[in-house]
């Protein structure tokens, strides 16, 4: 962080703190904690924002540079704005908006209240950038717009979720249906998308129909690509000298379980004897990555974070524990 916003950081604790009174060791080492915890949010919210606002253009560039001149759909909430824009001639912007309103309510309920107006804000930032952005008709082929009107608007949806948003609500239903039923995520998105194609072929065409399965395929894998899944499991292994720090913080501010593996380092430049040293384990999902690593930056800017994709959990707190815990 520059000079000037590490100055605007260390006033805005200063005038803070002046409130507590403590022992000067003591102050100087919360103050000082303060300071970088403040930073390190700082930090991870400017990321966030980036992720966002990329997210906002490459969305609204698949749909007015490629779906929307041809009038082509795509699956989720987006999908329905296209079908009631064909039908009723109403402006996109407003449509996006209004029908993905009852999804960040749910992710208010469901997940947390700052997902909730993150998301709020990216389908805010969506629709204007749809009403007021004058992209340019890239090309008439239609396997093209199909293909690449899916990329870039699955580029858009994945590099929001990875800022810890939304712009299309049809993953927020799609977790709460999957807590509340067996059905999966995976299950519940293609449940949704196949009424829409339904709905499509019957009220456009069944050519439209198709390329916008083709289109909806194209923008899930992109999705898939960009943030390796929705729900996806992620076992993080952790190595830093402050591990109970890191432990503490997994249990009390993440409500997640771990697990401790007794290690050694294992470099050694003169052959002397070995550290011994904790290794905290845990698995979160995909949607809780961004708040572990900020909370770790926390603790031990230093510590060593290794990620592995894993299919599925069984027992232990990853399944017990519903979304309306998750804290972000």
């Amino acid at each position: 962080m520059n000079t000037f916003f590490r100055k605007i950081v260390v006033d805005t604790v200063r005038k803070k703190y002046r409130k507590t009174a403590h022992t000067d060791y003591q102050s100087e080492q919360s103050f000082r904690k303060q300071v970088n915890d403040l930073e390190v949010e700082i930090t991870h919210e400017i990321h966030d924002i980036i992720y966002l606002l990329i997210g906002v253009l490459s969305a609204s560039f698949g749909l007015k540079g490629f779906l929307l001149p041809s009038s082509f759909i795509d699956g989720g909430v987006t999908g329905i704005s296209l079908i009631v824009r064909e039908l009723t001639e109403l402006p996109l912007s407003i449509l996006i908006f209004t029908l993905n309103l009852p999804f960040v309510i749910l992710a208010y309920i469901a997940i947390s209240k700052r997902f909730a107006i993150n998301s709020a804000v990216g389908i805010l930032l969506l629709a204007f950038a749809v009403h007021y952005i004058p992209f340019p008709t890239i090309t008439d082929d239609k396997i093209l717009i199909a293909a690449f009107g899916g990329f870039f608007l699955g580029l858009g949806i994945g590099m929001a979720i990875r800022g810890g948003a939304i712009i299309d609500g049809t993953e927020v239903l799609a977790i709460y249906i999957s807590r509340k039923s067996s059905l999966t995520v995976g299950n519940v998105i293609m449940l949704f998308n196949v009424f829409i194609f339904m709905t499509a072929a019957y009220i456009l065409s069944t050519e439209i129909a198709l390329y916008a399965i083709l289109t909806y395929f194209s923008a899930s894998k992109t999705v898939d690509f960009v943030i390796d899944g929705i729900e996806e499991f992620i076992g993080v292994t952790i190595i830093s000298e402050k591990h109970e720090e890191v432990r503490k913080t997994i249990i009390h501010k993440m409500g997640r379980g771990c697990t401790i593996y007794k290690g050694q380092r294992g470099f050694s430049v003169d052959n002397s004897p070995l550290n011994n040293i904790d290794i905290v384990y845990t698995v979160i999902t995909r949607l809780e990555m961004s708040t572990l690593k900020t909370e770790i930056d926390k603790i031990d800017k230093k510590a060593f974070i290794i990620m592995n994709s894993v299919k599925d959990t069984k027992g232990g707190m990853i399944k017990k524990k519903p979304l309306t815990k998750i804290k972000s």
